[in-house]
C-alpha cells in the first residue's frame, strides 16, 4: 500500500499539535517549485542537477482541459513525455521524442501482438498531442519496456520505464535545449509564473548549459494529471569524484530565491531542494552547512515539527540511498554555502555490478515525483 504522503502527514500534524505555532496559516498551492541533484554511483556514475515546475492545474501549466481529460480517462495510458534528451528510448539517435507509455494488453500474446495493441491506443491522440506541443513527430517505433532496475534504485512506480509499460516513441528533427525550452515554457507556463522569477529562472538560465535538457510529462492521476516541466544539466562521471555536495554550484546559481507566485501567503511547502545519493556502498552525510530541521517520526518518515524552519531534513542520513530535503520555512531564498554537505563512506560492503539500462538517461532524467512529496518518494500507484 502507498506510503502516505508527506505533505499529507505534514497537514495533519499542523492540524492535531497544539506544540506548533506559525507566523502565519500554511497554505498549499497545486503549483510547485523543485531543485534537484542526484549522485548516482550505482547506475549511471552522473550528476544530475534539475529544476522541476509542476502542477496538477492545467491553469498553472496549460495544456488543453479536453486533452488532459482524454488521456486520464483512459486507464491504459501511464504517461505522456516530451523530450529532446538524445537516445531517448534504445535506437532513437540525434532527434527529439514524444513518448506515450501504454499499459501493456494483457490479452496480446507475442511481441508483434504486444506492440501493436499499445501502437493503436497511442496514435489515437499523437495528433491533439502535436497540436498542443506545436510538433509535427512521427511515428517511430515501439518499446517494450523489461528492466526495474532504476525505478527500484529510485524507489519510484515504473509509469515512466518499468516492467508492462510500451513506449510508443513519435520522432521529430533535434532541437537545443535553450529554444525548445523558451518555446514550450512559454506555450505551458502563465506569464505571472514566468515573471515571478524563482526556480524557473534557474532554468531558463541552465538551458544554456552545454549539457542541459528538457522534458515535459503528462502522468494521469485519479482525478486529475500531474503535469511537469523539467529542465536538467548532466555531469557524466562526476559521481564518484564529489565528496562535498553544493547543490547551487551544480545548478548554475550562488543563491536560489523562491518564485514570487507564492508571496501572497505562506506556502513553505511548495518550494524544495533535493539531494539523492545512490551508492553500492553505504554512505553518511557529514558536515553540513545548513541547520537541520527538527523532526519526529511518525510511519517511520521524518516529519517536520515546525515547518516555518527552515533547514535540511535527512531521512536517511546514512546507507546506499541518501535522500535530503531543504525547506524554506519562512524565507524566501537561500546561498550555497548553507546548502552544502559531505559524503563519506561507513562500513563498505560488496558493491553490486548492475548491468547499465540504455534508458537509465532519460528516466533519471524526467523521474517522476509526487505532488508535494519528499520527491522521491516517488509516484507510487
Amino acid at each position: 500500500m502507498q506510503k502516505i504522503l508527506w505533505i499529507l502527514l505534514s497537514i495533519t500534524i499542523i492540524g492535531i499539535s497544539t506544540n506548533f505555532a506559525y507566523s502565519q496559516e500554511m497554505g498549499l498551492a497545486t503549483f510547485q517549485e523543485t531543485a534537484q541533484v542526484i549522485v548516482d554511483r550505482s547506475i549511471s556514475q552522473n550528476v544530475t542537477a534539475s529544476v522541476t515546475l509542476q502542477s496538477t492545474s492545467v491553469q498553472e501549466i496549460r495544456i488543453p482541459a479536453e486533452l488532459e481529460q482524454k488521456l486520464r480517462e483512459d486507464k491504459k495510458i501511464q504517461a505522456v513525455i516530451l523530450t529532446n534528451q538524445e537516445q531517448c528510448i534504445l535506437g532513437v539517435f540525434d532527434e527529439s521524442c514524444i513518448m506515450i507509455n501504454v499499459l501493456r494488453d494483457p490479452d496480446a500474446k507475442g511481441i508483434f501482438e504486444i506492440q501493436d495493441a499499445a501502437k493503436e491506443v497511442a496514435v489515437t491522440y499523437i495528433d491533439e498531442i502535436n497540436e498542443a506541443f506545436d510538433t509535427e513527430a512521427k511515428l517511430h517505433s515501439v518499446f517494450i519496456h523489461t528492466d526495474d532496475q532504476t525505478n527500484k534504485a529510485l524507489e519510484t512506480s515504473g509509469i515512466i520505464s518499468g516492467r508492462g509499460i510500451i513506449s510508443v516513441v513519435f520522432t521529430m528533427p533535434p532541437e537545443d535545449t535553450e529554444s525548445m525550452y523558451e518555446k514550450i515554457s512559454a506555450i505551458l507556463i502563465p506569464k505571472i509564473i514566468r515573471d515571478g522569477g524563482g526556480f524557473y529562472e534557474i532554468a531558463k538560465n541552465l538551458s544554456f548549459e552545454e549539457n542541459s535538457k528538457m522534458a515535459f510529462s503528462v502522468i494521469p492521476l485519479e482525478s486529475k494529471s500531474l503535469l511537469q516541466l523539467k529542465l536538467s544539466v548532466d555531469y557524466p562521471n562526476k559521481a564518484e569524484s564529489i565528496s562535498e555536495v553544493s547543490p547551487l554550484d551544480l545548478l548554475k546559481t550562488d543563491e536560489i530565491k523562491r518564485s514570487d507566485y507564492f508571496s501572497s501567503g505562506f506556502y513553505p511547502l511548495n518550494s524544495i531542494i533535493q539531494v539523492v545519493v545512490l551508492s553500492p556502498e553505504n554512505e553518511i552525510i557529514s558536515n553540513i552547512r545548513g541547520d537541520i530541521v527538527p523532526t519526529q517520526l511518525i510511519d517511520n518518515e521524518k516529519i517536520p515539527t515546525d515547518i516555518s524552519k527552515e533547514g535540511w531534513i535527512f531521512d536517511p542520513q546514512e546507507g546506499q540511498r541518501i535522500q535530503g530535503k531543504y525547506i524554506f520555512g519562512e524565507a524566501d531564498s537561500v546561498n550555497k554555502d548553507k546548502l552544502k554537505f559531505s559524503l563519506g563512506d561507513v562500513q563498505p560492503i560488496q558493491p553490486n555490478s548492475p548491468d547499465e539500462s540504455l534508458v537509465v538517461v532519460i528516466i533519471i532524467s524526467i523521474v517522476a515525483i509526487a505532488a508535494a512529496l519528499f520527491y522521491l518518494k516517488g509516484y507510487k500507484k
